[in-house]
């Protein structure tokens, strides 16, 4: 079993690339009778099958060529449990309540639309490759990853081809995962602004909810949370001190739709629904949440499905003209065969999730004990 280390800055896993072995053969079926030897209290009741899955990216996106995570079936289908290896268990234990919900079936929530506007998602990549992106995503809004005070000119060039492909009536939003400090953010925000034609918001631009509310007076870019509100302990804390104009939900990270929508109602802040570069199967509960929000203002960030060379279901959920078919995502064996990983692979999610159910569990019996303790007031 591989070690647990610090990653990124996070208690977390070392990821896969970074641990050297023999190739070995497909092997991604994991072994649940081991799986429930460790699960006293049921999480897993229902789930009669679980899989790792490993595909390549079609661009290097979050410092990754690959990404990778586990499908559980239970009797409402398929769900997804793929935290990042960054996550230590603690962070990814919502990831795994998630999945079991959706394997399970959860009653969905009342849905308000069919469809779902959705950004295209540019990478740090050369301009050019950026502009022939665009162009063929047929989106109208495009969300941009900067690099900030690292690559600025790489930036502002990006920005302008983006602009170019959209044209003067498009929509520009930047993410900077929040890569700068706040005089950073307060010096190039405006360079940014000026290069994309007027910027939508800028997604995360400092890491403090302190230093975003700083800047939110300071700047007359709107300012989104997402890092702030998926990574917290008190996400409501963005609300109540005024920190965001706009938050960004991603079902996996904040536990399932239904906690998500629970937060979102709490925050009382325009959402935009995003995606953690999940497989159809999680971009079906990302495109359910965003149906089941009373409203939604701006294009969600469930268009990244095109950032994945495969994928497991048939037909994958990839937009059209800028929009996303509000449906299950139906998993094909083949194309499951085909993205199943190798059995190295494999045993560390089998180790893995080990980690997670007594990490979920443990949260549980905490939030049991004392209500107080659970995040916004909502248990996991």
């Amino acid at each position: 079993m591989a070690s647990v280390g610090s990653v990124g800055g996070r208690r977390g896993f070392p990821y896969p690339g970074a641990v050297t072995s023999e190739p070995t053969a497909p092997g991604g079926e994991l072994d649940l009778a081991a799986l429930r030897a460790q699960d006293p209290t049921g999480l897993l009741e229902g789930i009669d099958r679980a899989i790792a899955w490993d595909i390549p990216l079609s661009t290097r996106f979050r410092g990754l060529t690959r990404r990778d995570g586990v499908l559980l079936h239970g009797p409402g289908g398929w769900g997804e449990v793929a935290p990042f290896w960054d996550y230590g268990s603690e962070a990814a234990a919502p990831w795994l309540a998630a999945g079991l919900a959706q394997a399970r079936g959860v009653v969905a929530p009342p849905r308000y639309r069919d469809s779902i506007p959705v950004n295209v998602t540019v990478p740090q990549m050369p301009s050019s490759q950026a502009h022939k992106l665009v162009v063929i995503s047929g989106a109208s809004t495009a969300k941009v990853k900067v690099a900030g005070d690292r690559d600025l000119a790489g930036d502002l060039e990006r920005l302008e081809a983006v602009r170019d492909a959209l044209g003067p009536d498009g929509k520009i939003r930047i993410d900077a995962n929040g890569g700068w400090d706040l005089d950073t953010a307060r010096d190039v925000l405006p360079q940014l602004d000026t290069a994309a034609g007027g910027l939508e918001y800028v997604e995360q631009p400092c890491v403090s909810v302190e230093d975003l509310a700083a800047l939110r007076r300071d700047v007359e870019v709107p300012i989104a949370a997402d890092e702030s509100i998926r990574l917290s302990a008190d996400p409501l804390q963005v609300a109540r001190q005024e920190a965001a104009d706009v938050v960004i939900l991603k079902a996996a990270p904040l536990g399932g739709m239904h906690r998500a929508l629970d937060l979102a109602d709490r925050l009382g802040i325009p959402a935009v629904v995003s995606s953690a570069l999940d497989t159809s199967v999680g971009l079906a509960a990302g495109a359910a949440l965003a149906a089941s929000l009373p409203r939604l203002r701006h294009a969600c960030g469930l268009g990244t499905a095109r950032l994945l060379r495969s994928d497991v279901a048939d037909p994958a959920l990839t937009p059209r003209e800028g929009a996303l078919e509000v449906r299950q995502a139906v998993v094909s064996s083949d194309h499951l065969q085909a993205v199943e990983a190798r059995a190295d692979l494999a045993a560390r999610w089998q180790a893995r999730l080990g980690h997670l159910m007594g990490a979920l569990r443990a949260r549980r019996e905490r939030e049991a004990r004392d209500p107080s303790r659970a995040v916004a007031g909502l248990p996991l």
